[in-house]
């Protein structure tokens, strides 16, 4: 094999877990009863035409994945591939439908499956680089503003955006599920460009196609069933209209979505409402916009790969003494197994209780920020749920045109948003276990992850 030519590699192992496993993502946790279809972890491996070690971009079908669960991994693909650590990109696609390895608010995980899981993401990391072959490579972007959404909205005078951590008022209100008529309109851009990696051999045979898209998730079905929601349904729908064979490996990782979704508050009715037929219908739209760009692609042999990684520290944001005597007297009087409706009351529980387990957690998080150039393309790794705006402000500070962030990569923090969003309340920014950094630690990350992508870019 020559040494200087480009190579790549795909595999996709199946990660679906039992019925009965616990999944987390909501207020409280659900348990899977039902398994639509299966959960998957997906490894792009990558090597450059100059030689050096390649690189494994690793996608897993799961909402949340923290960085104590994925530094023994990480450890494990490293000794048995004989890669560097920094090397490899681990990210959740961020379905709210797959087992629980992270504790969410009152959603537990599931022991047994994070003890199984980590077995199959190494699997499927290493198939990957088994398969690598001489390969081409081409980067494409569509902007596709019609599925992504602010869910975050400025509500007209005298409504009431609860707190339930400060017991008052926010300015903004995530997701006003049955006040549509209190909304003024949505506060953020948001990030809707539709980015991809597009993979074939010498051949002209299809590898794997790496897509990227700002939509948090869809959701589109009863609690307690397992999906990889509309990450699953794209990876179905671009290799049935791409005709690739088997062994091709469609992804879609998350990108900076923490304030996105694809609930319509103002224009209810323009998608289908059955169970999985919204998913369908933004993958299929996603997929064919993709093949239909991809003629214009322009196809490499000889790319580059470099690599940049870096831990950043924040400390952690902690309840006040008098704060945490409060939480302590709402807990004492709460009988959480009886939880089933999430009203007001309930938020008030269940964030009381996560004030407690601040008290008792670390006092510093980790925050890994990576930059993976490829050619001509540029990749960022952001450890958290960031906002449309930390993205925005990447592409246009980027010094490169084809770069994109991932999102919940290489452990997940938590919501990161902007010092000025966090001002202005709402779900995102209530005080908890995956809300807990300080003021100002979003455009710390930025301005350091910018120093990553301008090192691998001009290296």
């Amino acid at each position: 094999m020559n040494k200087k030519q480009f190579l790549a590699g795909a595999a996709s192992v199946d990660i679906t877990p039992p019925i009965g496993t616990r999944i987390n993502g909501d207020f409280i946790s659900h348990y899977a009863h039902t398994i639509h279809d299966n959960l998957y972890s997906k490894a792009l491996a990558l090597k450059g035409a100059q030689g050096t070690d390649p690189v494994v971009l690793i996608v897993v079908d799961t909402c949340y994945m923290q960085d104590d669960f994925l530094r023994p991994i990480r450890k494990t693909i490293s000794k048995k591939a004989g890669l560097p650590a920094n090397n490899i990109l681990f990210c959740c696609t961020h379905t709210h439908s797959a087992g629980a390895v992270t504790d969410l608010l009152l959603g537990a995980a599931d022991l047994p499956y994070t003890r199984k899981l980590p077995s199959l993401i190494v699997q499927s990391a290493l198939e990957a680089l088994q398969n690598l072959q001489p390969a081409k490579i081409a980067f494409g972007s569509i902007d596709m503003p019609e599925h992504i959404l602010c869910r975050r909205y400025s509500m007209k005078e005298g409504y009431n955006a609860f707190n339930p951590v400060t017991g008052g008022s926010d300015v903004v209100k995530t997701n006003p599920f049955g006040h549509e008529r209190d909304i003024i309109g949505p506060v953020a851009k948001m990030d809707t460009q539709l980015s991809y990696l597009a993979v074939k051999s010498l051949g002209d045979q299809w590898i794997s196609l790496f897509a990227n898209y700002s939509l948090h998730y869809v959701g589109d079905f009863e609690a307690g069933t397992i999906s990889a929601d509309y990450f699953g349904e794209f990876a179905v729908q671009i290799k049935n209209i791409l005709g690739a064979p088997d062994s091709f490996v469609g992804i879609l990782s998350n990108g900076t979505s923490g304030e996105a979704n694809i609930w319509d508050f103002v224009n209810s009715t323009r998608y289908p409402t059955g169970d999985f037929e919204k998913s369908r219908f933004i993958a299929r739209d996603l997929a064919t916009r993709i093949v239909s760009s991809i003629e214009s692609l322009i196809w490499e042999t000889e790319y580059n790969i470099s690599v940049a990684y870096e831990e950043l520290y924040f400390p952690v944001v902690k309840p006040s003494p008098i704060e945490v005597k409060h939480a302590q007297d709402i807990v004492s009087r709460s009988n959480f197994e009886n939880i089933t409706t999430v009203d007001n009351d309930a938020l008030t529980r269940i964030y009381a209780r996560e004030q407690l387990l601040l008290i008792d957690g670390p006092d510093k998080e980790v925050l890994p920020v990576q930059a993976i150039k490829i050619g001509n393309c540029i990749i960022g790794a952001l450890a958290g749920e960031f906002f449309a705006e930390t993205g925005l402000w990447l592409k246009q500070n980027s010094p490169v045109a084809n770069y994109f962030s991932i999102g919940l990569a290489n452990g997940v923090v938590g919501y990161v948003p902007p010092a000025h969003e966090i001002e202005r309340g709402g779900y995102e920014t209530w005080r908890c276990r995956t809300s807990k950094l300080e003021k100002g630690s979003e455009a710390i990350v930025r301005e350091h992850l910018l120093k990553l992508i301008n090192k691998v870019t001009f290296e």
